[in-house]
């Protein structure tokens, strides 16, 4: 882990000029809001006490950009202190860049994926009836359906055609009817950040990271800027029953975002800066395991702002309100087919692989696996994080 978590390799590439926003865990003081440089991170505490009050501001870039709050520590020193291994207590670490955020996601947003969550669903969740299904969906629903834009009025009688055939699917529904899925991920506060451990359920058999960014929303609904994030899913209990989404979704430690919020300006990281953004990501396990693979922002089916919208309602018209904002994961066309154990077998997670999610203007996220109950488990919640800044005279 250590060689990943170097300050060249997990800042974006330019980030001498992006304005980035993270939070330390600093033994007897907990977390503190900093904004980080290639030099140090920098204490942004007296500006706002919580990620979700500097994102509630009218022009956060800028305010974050004139304040000059104190240095704490060498962003290096931070960033090797952050892994599972060399964790030494007496130094600094990184959190998830969010905390009072409600945390959403957005699923079935790219074709492929989509295609994926039907052959999960057809297989009833066993990998290896994967390829034989595989192989049956796209012979009668075909590979290409990017051309069909969502609630559409072709997507509509793709839909009458689909369900004549007798292979319409709750995934199909999503991916191209009107309505996006949009789910609770995991809870506020409950994230983990660069370098620590992300969690699997320990009685999964088939599941896989999802490689995605992750948009940064306030109370108002608007994207103040984006980060990445990993979506540990469970494709075996997902696709025994979609009520179980749920189970499969949200376990101790299932959910990484970071490595730091990249708040949005008008001169070098935008909105449309993100709608271009491709993900690398690769995960490397025990005996040489290697799997690479990529996730392209401009091949989603429906636009990062739409989903949004799509999270809280039309503007004035919010169906939904989140008085502390929202991380909202835009989903991932990656899903895994390669092989790890065997023929027919597909992808599946061990203990210990790492995996790296990264795309130049937003820097990379590693993290490495090990099951649930094996991880620490998440004890730090919203009452102690309040108990910390009323100590700290942070809460006005």
């Amino acid at each position: 882990m250590e060689k990943h978590l170097q300050t060249a390799a997990v800042l974006p590439h330019d980030h001498e000029r992006a304005v980035l926003i993270g939070r330390l865990w600093t033994e007897g003081a907990g977390p503190t809001l900093v904004r980080v440089q290639g030099d140090g991170v920098y204490d942004l505490s007296q500006l706002a006490a919580t990620c979700t009050q500097l994102l509630e501001m009218t022009d956060p870039v800028g305010t974050v950009r004139k304040f000059r709050g104190p240095r704490l520590a060498p962003t290096a020193e931070v960033l090797a202190n952050s892994g599972p291994d060399a964790c030494n207590p007496a130094v600094s670490r990184f959190l998830a860049p969010c905390d009072l955020q409600a945390i959403k996601a957005a699923g079935v947003t790219f074709v492929s994926s989509m295609l994926e969550r039907v052959i999960e669903e057809q297989a009833r969740g066993d990998a290896a009836k994967a390829e034989s299904v595989r192989r049956a969906v796209v012979a009668v629903i075909g590979d290409n359906l990017s051309a069909v834009r969502p609630g559409s009025p072709e997507a509509l009688k793709l839909k009458d055609v689909l369900i004549a055939q007798g292979v319409w699917s709750q995934y199909l529904e999503v991916g191209i009817g009107p309505d996006a899925e949009i789910f609770t991920k995991s809870q506020p506060m409950s994230a983990i950040g660069v370098g620590a451990e992300v969690g699997m359920h320990p009685d999964s058999r088939w599941n896989n990271p999802e490689p995605e960014i992750v948009l940064a929303v306030n109370s108002r609904g608007e994207v103040q800027g984006a980060t990445l994030g990993n979506d540990m899913n469970l494709r075996d209990f997902e696709g025994r029953s979609a009520l179980l989404l749920g189970k499969a979704k949200d376990n101790n430690a299932s959910c990484a975002i970071g490595p730091f919020i990249r708040l949005f300006d008008d001169d070098h990281f935008t909105l449309d800066t993100v709608r271009q953004c491709d993900l690398a990501m690769r995960v490397t396990g025990p005996q040489g395991f290697v799997m690479e693979g990529s996730s392209a922002l401009s091949m989603i089916s429906r636009d990062p702002l739409d989903l949004a919208t799509q999270a809280m309602g039309a503007p004035g018209q919010p169906t939904h309100q989140y008085p502390d904002g929202f991380m909202l994961f835009l989903g991932t066309m990656f899903a895994p087919t390669q092989d790890r154990h065997g023929p027919g077998q597909g992808f599946t997670h061990v203990v210990g692989d790492v995996v790296t999610i990264s795309t130049p203007a937003l820097g990379t996220l590693v993290n490495r696996v090990n099951t649930s109950d094996r991880i620490a488990p998440w004890t730090y919640g919203t009452g102690a994080l309040m108990r910390d800044l009323a100590r700290r005279g942070l809460l006005a």
